[in-house]
């Protein structure tokens, strides 16, 4: 929690900006990164605090529950904390141009709840595959340099996962982003519904 709220204020400091349109842009996809990184270890927890052997005698009812329970929490984290990192920016009196900054806020926690949802899913199911969370956490990374890039923009278009933070800020009204959050909660529904099929074959 601390590291996570360090991130944002550091990120505040460190990404400028100059329009209230751009705040979304420079939030979305690095809480897209914190919650790869923050969730890695949903799965690989018991193994890390040495509660392994005791986890697995759990009916498989109860694990999934656990897990579910858990990613919940934390995305709820996650959210929360994204929603309110948002105002930091302010510091820097960004102006408003295109649109209200009510509009703009409104929009990007739509854009932001999708990627917390997208990423937290995806690292978790990666480090349960792989038993590792390290190597959650670094499959993860490659997917998001390649979708937060020119090419990732090229190839995916609008059903990319970072298309809010690709779009037009000058065609605000322009929504076609939302099939790229819609595809990434659609990802994130199918990977949380695996869990009990991962489990069980992972253990």
């Amino acid at each position: 929690m601390a590291y996570s709220l360090i991130f944002l204020a550091v990120l505040s400091l460190i990404r400028g900006i100059i329009y209230v349109d751009e705040i979304g842009i420079a939030m979305d996809a690095n809480i897209g990164l914190l919650a790869a990184v923050f969730c890695a270890e949903t799965y690989v927890m018991e193994q890390n605090g040495k509660r392994y052997e005791v986890f697995r005698l759990f009916p498989m009812k109860n694990k999934c529950r656990a897990i579910f329970r858990r990613l919940l929490v934390q995305n709820l984290y996650l959210c929360l904390i994204s929603y309110i990192g948002y105002f930091f920016f302010y510091w820097q009196k960004p102006i408003e141009i295109y649109v209200s900054s009510e509009y703009s806020y409104c929009i990007y926690l739509i854009a932001v709840t999708g990627s917390c949802v997208f990423w937290s899913a995806f690292s978790m199911t990666m480090a349960n595959l792989c038993r590792n969370q390290w190597a959650g956490i670094g499959i993860s990374m490659v997917l998001w340099l390649l979708l937060n890039s020119k090419i990732g923009e090229q190839i995916w278009g609008n059903f990319n996962i970072f298309a809010y933070s690709f779009r037009n800020l000058s065609d605000a009204y322009d929504l076609s982003w939302l099939w790229g959050k819609g595809v990434g909660i659609l990802l994130a529904i199918c990977m949380i519904g695996m869990i009990p099929y991962i489990l069980e074959k992972r253990g």
